[in-house]
């Protein structure tokens, strides 16, 4: 282990409680130029006492670190207290809980421990350059579970109009004026604009045009 980070090197420490791969992602790192590991931890006790002092520039820490100890507990608690350091996942856990659990703590990125030696070195560069890397497995899980939370939102929105609403969203939708609305549906024109109002308030929109689009998922 290096005692010394090379100037304008990436300080980087390792948390892991599998002694023979903190040696091997501290050979990866050491070996490779632009990088020092400056440390390799196998507790979160013993993480959140070193980490502060050390200071690294990037952190690479497992999820579970043994003994009931949690690494997204780790970064949790030593977020505040190295604000500079960068703090990266690196585990097997692939499930959605655990990527965001990571994520709210303040792990910037998260990746797989079968991730190749070239692509964790590029990531840590990333990460250390103000990027949130992911690998690829985790990236589409974000993505998808973003679309996901996108689309239960909007289909929420949608089911709380009410029948009227939704009847004068399909008029709006035709181009028709208010006071066409109002003639085709039997009630006045202030009803129909007042039915509109409601309806941009709980489509959180603006206009016409974002209403519809919203309405037929557009």
């Amino acid at each position: 282990m290096a005692d010394l980070c090379r100037m304008n090197d990436i300080s980087v420490c390792i948390v892991d409680d599998n002694r023979e791969l903190r040696n091997a992602l501290e050979e990866i790192v050491g070996m490779s130029e632009g990088y020092t590991c400056i440390g390799t931890i196998g507790t979160a006790e013993e993480a959140i006492r070193q980490i502060p002092l050390l200071k690294p520039d990037v952190v690479l820490m497992d999820i579970n670190l043994g003994a009931g100890e949690s690494g997204i507990d780790c970064v949790k608690a030593l977020k505040g207290k190295v604000t500079k350091t960068n703090f990266m996942m690196c585990t097997v856990y692939e499930e959605d809980e655990k990527i965001f659990e990571a994520l709210s703590a303040g792990a910037s990125g998260y990746i797989l421990k079968k991730t190749a030696p070239s692509r964790l070195l590029e990531s840590i560069r990333e990460l250390y350059q103000g990027g949130a890397p992911m690998s690829s497995q985790i990236a589409r899980k974000v993505v998808a579970a973003f679309q996901k939370k996108s689309g239960t939102s909007d289909n929420e929105q949608l089911e709380g109009l009410s029948n009227r609403e939704k009847e004068i969203l399909e008029q709006l939708s035709k181009g028709l004026m208010y006071k066409e609305i109002a003639a085709e549906l039997f009630i006045s024109s202030e009803t129909v604009r007042k039915h509109v109002y409601h309806i941009y308030e709980k489509l959180h929109v603006t206009n016409r045009v974002e209403a519809v689009n919203k309405y037929f998922g557009r």
